[in-house]
């Protein structure tokens, strides 16, 4: 059975830091490639950030450039968001996904086999 299991969430002042995990079981974790999503109150899931499975193909949404870092450890079966100066705008329920087809850093929901149950983040302003 496939799990992803988020964790590092919380309430943070806006301007400051968090750092997200997921770790994953079931599955060969090298094998897949990764995505966070978010959703925020009233809004639908957006794509934040996704990474291939070998780690060397990123990909980011516009409004979290430069603040938010993917990466993953093959050897922990993790993946993580490094997550600076944040903003009141972050504030939403992050979602680790798995896809299985490595290759790829895609940030089209549908293209995603597996998903966590979410963690909170709220940013306070």
């Amino acid at each position: 059975q496939v799990q992803l299991v988020e964790s590092g969430g919380g309430l943070v002042q806006a301007g400051g830091s968090l750092r997200l995990s997921c770790a994953v079981s079931g599955i060969t974790f090298s094998r897949l490639a990764m995505g966070w999503f978010r959703q925020a109150p009233g809004k639908e899931r957006d794509a934040v950030a996704s990474i291939s499975g070998g780690g060397t193909n990123t990909a980011y949404a516009d409004s979290v450039k430069g603040r938010f870092t993917i990466s993953r450890d093959n050897a922990k079966n993790t993946v993580y968001l490094q997550m600076n100066s944040l903003k009141a705008e972050d504030t939403a329920v992050y979602y680790c996904a798995a896809d299985r087809t490595f290759f790829r850093a895609s940030r089209l929901e549908y293209e995603y086999d597996y998903w966590g149950q979410g963690t909170q983040v709220t940013v306070s302003s």
